[in-house]
């Protein structure tokens, strides 16, 4: 009964550190106010759930307690019902049920110290005295699965449209919610006479942990540091109770050392956690700062560069009178140079904007065929330049529509197949497309240089090139295929390459579902932006 006590002295503690620091973190929040009466709820009820613990042998004293906590219970269902119906936005809509379960609790709290509650107390299992129900228990019984059981249906639902980091949130509540309730309400087993251990009692504090994280969801570095002071805390309690209970002198004087070189090492322990956050966090400050750099530099860079451009463009084609032989071919090369600049510009600033999430989507329906066959007939001169043969292979019958972003999706498959024919010497590059059950597939094959196993990992991460893409085009920056991902990502679809070996060519598959996913839709057509540049 020991450890079961020192599980219950969590459920005091914890709630009420959690539910202080981030009522703290915003005094005005409502929902932040809602979770710290909800966490002042699950401590109270704790606290009177360990009191019975510890003096509940004596049955009149086991009864007060045993009416004390059961008392503190009524409250938490409502509480959270309150809480998830705010972190859900859904106040206004439930409101009449919100009010109707604090008139319910507050008609329960009247008859929470009778018998109409808690009618008796009677020995079951290995507890000497536990509560049994009168007529008013059993509507608190009621209450109480009804309110949890309608919360957990009510972020089910939300949970299947949220997005981003709504979802991520949700799922935190949820999963506390399930661990920690369904832990909690095995409390209930013994007052109905249900010969089963009430074992999940010292999981209710789980609900308060997961939703702390999820209210504090744009401080995860500094609920850490929360989390390791409540550890602290726990096991620092726990050490001065043993102290106090300790049956002999030496013992306790055991006990406090234990307890003080403890508090040393403990507090040794959240230093170095802050310190090591405060790191993390001047660490984002610089990758933000660099990321906005970008950005501005890349604006900056563009206008001058585009007006170079197409100052040369005129140049070479005669406008401002014939070009002498001998300076063709050099301004050429500007023109060229430029060119490259320009993309690695684009690059930077689309990477920045990745990163901000300021990219819009914006799906149409789109023949996937009728793109790619655009693509071929586009880049077959490049290829033909090269000795390069270009073929595509259609299906049988034609691929229905998708929805689709065309002008990401063009420059991504534009991209791939332009990298092919870079990249590949002799032979020639093949585009099939097939009908994967509710997906669409584009494989673009090449009889190029390959790539190694070790490499085909790494490439669609930042800044990462294949080997023969640094060898025969050096120019390049290993943004390209990362952007590519990332916007493949964005319709719902997989992009991923495959490849034998050095010298057997690569393939790189694009799948994209033939509906768009609706919740993804709903998102993505937001405009976040009112403009956005040609991708690569």
């Amino acid at each position: 009964m020991l450890f079961y006590a020192i599980a219950t002295l969590i459920n005091v503690i914890a709630p009420i550190f959690l539910g202080l620091i981030v009522y703290l973190k915003n005094r005005e929040a409502i929902l932040n106010k809602i979770f710290a009466l909800f966490c002042f709820s699950v401590s109270i009820w704790g606290s009177f759930y360990f009191l019975w613990l510890i003096f509940g042998n004596n049955e009149p004293i086991a009864l007060l307690f045993a009416r004390a906590l059961n008392v503190a219970a009524i409250f938490i269902p409502i509480t959270y019902f309150h809480f998830i119906t705010v972190f859900l936005n859904i106040y206004q809509e439930k409101k009449k049920l919100v009010i109707l379960g604090y008139l319910l609790s507050f008609t329960l709290f009247i008859t929470g110290f009778t018998s109409l509650f808690v009618k008796n107390v009677e020995p079951a299992l290995s507890f000497p005295w536990y509560p049994k129900p009168g007529i008013a228990y059993h509507l608190f019984t009621l209450m109480f699965f009804s309110y949890i059981v309608y919360s957990l249906y009510l972020m089910f639902k939300d949970i299947k449209k949220a997005t981003g980091i709504t979802s991520l949130q949700i799922k935190y509540v949820l999963i506390g919610t399930l661990i920690g309730f369904i832990g909690g309400s095995t409390s209930f087993f013994p007052v109905y006479n249900i010969p089963i251990f009430p074992f999940g009692t010292g999981l209710v504090v789980v609900p308060v942990i997961f939703i702390a994280l999820a209210i504090t969801r744009y401080h995860l570095f500094e609920i850490r540091v929360i989390l390791t002071e409540l550890l602290v805390g726990v096991i620092g309690s726990v050490l001065l109770i043993q102290v106090v209970i300790a049956e002999t002198f030496e013992l306790k004087i055991l006990g406090l050392i234990i307890f003080i070189l403890f508090c040393i090492l403990g507090y040794e322990l959240i230093k170095s956690v802050i310190r090591e956050i405060q790191r993390r966090q001047e660490i984002e400050k610089i990758d933000k700062a660099k990321s906005e750099f970008i950005s501005i530099a890349s604006h900056q860079l563009r206008t001058p560069l585009t007006a170079v451009k197409g100052y040369i463009s005129m140049v070479l084609e005669g406008t401002y009178g014939q070009l002498a032989e001998k300076i063709y071919k050099p301004l050429e090369n500007v023109y060229q140079s430029n060119e490259r600049l320009i993309r690695l510009v684009n690059d930077l600033l689309n990477l920045s904007r990745l990163d901000a999430g300021k990219i819009e989507f914006s799906p149409t329906l789109t023949s996937l065929e009728e793109m790619v066959s655009s693509i071929v007939e586009e880049l077959r001169i490049n290829a033909e330049r090269k000795g390069l043969y270009m073929k595509m292979i259609k299906p049988s019958e034609s691929l229905p529509k998708i929805m689709a972003d065309q002008d990401k999706l063009r420059q991504v498959i534009l991209n791939i197949v332009d990298n092919a024919i870079k990249y590949t010497k002799e032979g020639g590059i093949t585009l099939e497309l097939k009908k994967l059950d509710e997906r669409e597939e584009v494989r673009v094959s090449d009889t190029g240089e390959g790539i190694d196993k070790e490499e085909l990992n790494s490439l669609f991460q930042m800044f990462s090139r294949a080997t023969a893409g640094t060898q025969l085009h050096a120019e390049g920056t290993g943004l390209g295929l990362y952007v590519a991902r990332q916007f493949i990502e964005m319709h719902g679809g997989k992009i991923w390459a495959e490849s034998k070996g050095k010298g057997k060519g690569s393939a790189f598959i694009i799948q994209l579902p033939i509906k768009l996913d609706p919740k993804l839709l709903k998102e993505k057509t937001k405009t976040i932006t009112k403009a956005a540049d040609n991708i690569f």
